[in-house]
C-alpha cells in the first residue's frame, strides 16, 4: 500500500427492495430489487391475507465492511410478513464494522411483520444495525431484533467488538420510539450484574404499532409472570404502541418466548392466529 494511503474496504454493497400491494383479499409482491449478497425468496401462501417472503443472504452472514440496505414499502390495506430462514450470523473482523440499514414505510392501513430469527455475533465481530419504521394512518406493526452474545455454547459469549443496533418509529405525529443500545467488547460489561444481562445471554425487543395495545399487554403479563427464567417486560409507548423486553438463558427458551409474544400480538392486534414459519 503506498504511504499516506488508506487501505482499500473490505465487504461488499447489497440492497434489496420490496413493494407489496393489496389486490382483492390478499397481498402480491408487486416489485422486487436485489443485487447480492441479499436476496429475496418467493413468497409462501402460509397466510391468507399475507404475503409472507423470507430475505436471505447467500454468503452465510454479515462481513466487516458489508454495508447492506434493505427498503420495504407495504402499500395502503396490505399485510406483508417479512422473515429469515435461520439465525444471522456476524463474522470476525479486523476492518470496519458491517452496516444494515432497514427502512419500513406502512401506508395507511397496512399491516407489516418483520419477524427475523436472531443475530449471532461471532468473536471479534462489528455490528452498526438501524431499523427505521415510518407508519401511516391506521397502520399496525410487530417487529422483533433478537441477539445471541455470541456463539455462547463455545464460550464466545460477549466476546463481539461492537455491537450497535437501534429501532426509530414515526407516524404522521412524530417519534413514537427511539431505541439504541451500543455494547463494545472492552471487558467492561459484567453480565451477570443488574441492569445489564442477569447471567441471560439472550435478549430481544419486541415493538408493536397499534390503535388499542391494552389486551396485548395484559396478555403478556399473564403469560410471564416475575421470577421466571425468561424475563419478559412490557411498557407503553407514547401513543398506540408498546415495547416488550426479553432476556433469556438459552437460545430455545428464546425462541420460544418469541414464538408466544409473536402469537399474542398477532391474536391480540391483528386477530389473526399464529403463522407457523417452516424453517428446517
Amino acid at each position: 500500500m503506498t504511504p499516506g494511503t488508506s487501505a482499500p474496504r473490505v465487504g461488499r454493497d447489497g440492497a434489496l427492495s420490496l413493494h407489496f400491494e393489496r389486490r382483492g383479499a390478499g397481498t402480491v409482491l408487486a416489485r422486487s430489487r436485489f443485487t447480492l449478497p441479499l436476496q429475496v425468496l418467493s413468497p409462501l401462501g402460509l397466510d391468507r391475507s399475507a404475503a409472507v417472503v423470507s430475505i436471505l443472504n447467500p454468503t452465510g452472514g454479515l462481513l466487516g465492511g458489508d454495508r447492506l440496505a434493505v427498503d420495504v414499502t407495504v402499500g395502503a390495506a396490505a399485510h406483508a410478513c417479512l422473515t429469515t430462514p435461520s439465525a444471522t450470523k456476524v463474522y470476525r473482523t479486523t476492518a470496519e464494522p458491517a452496516v444494515q440499514d432497514v427502512a419500513l414505510r406502512l401506508e395507511a392501513g397496512a399491516i407489516g411483520e418483520w419477524v427475523p430469527d436472531h443475530t449471532i455475533p461471532f468473536a471479534g465481530s462489528a455490528l452498526r444495525q438501524r431499523i427505521t419504521v415510518d407508519a401511516g394512518d391506521g397502520a399496525c406493526l410487530i417487529l422483533i431484533d433478537a441477539f445471541a452474545a455470541g456463539r455462547v455454547g463455545r464460550g464466545e459469549a460477549w466476546a463481539f467488538r461492537l455491537l450497535d443496533s437501534a429501532i426509530t418509529v414515526r407516524d404522521a405525529k412524530g417519534w413514537l420510539l427511539r431505541d439504541r443500545f451500543v455494547l463494545e467488547g472492552d471487558g467492561s460489561l459484567d453480565p451477570r450484574a443488574l441492569g445489564a444481562a442477569e447471567n441471560r445471554p439472550y435478549w430481544a425487543s419486541l415493538v408493536v404499532v397499534a390503535d388499542d395495545v391494552d389486551a396485548f399487554r395484559r396478555d403478556v403479563a399473564a403469560r410471564f409472570p416475575p421470577g421466571a427464567d425468561v424475563a419478559v417486560g412490557a411498557g407503553v409507548l407514547p401513543r398506540r404502541g408498546a415495547l416488550v423486553r426479553c432476556l433469556a438463558p438459552s437460545a430455545p427458551l428464546l425462541l420460544d418466548a418469541l414464538d408466544v409474544l409473536w402469537a399474542a400480538a398477532r391474536r391480540e392486534i391483528l386477530a389473526l392466529p399464529p403463522l407457523a414459519l417452516r424453517k428446517s
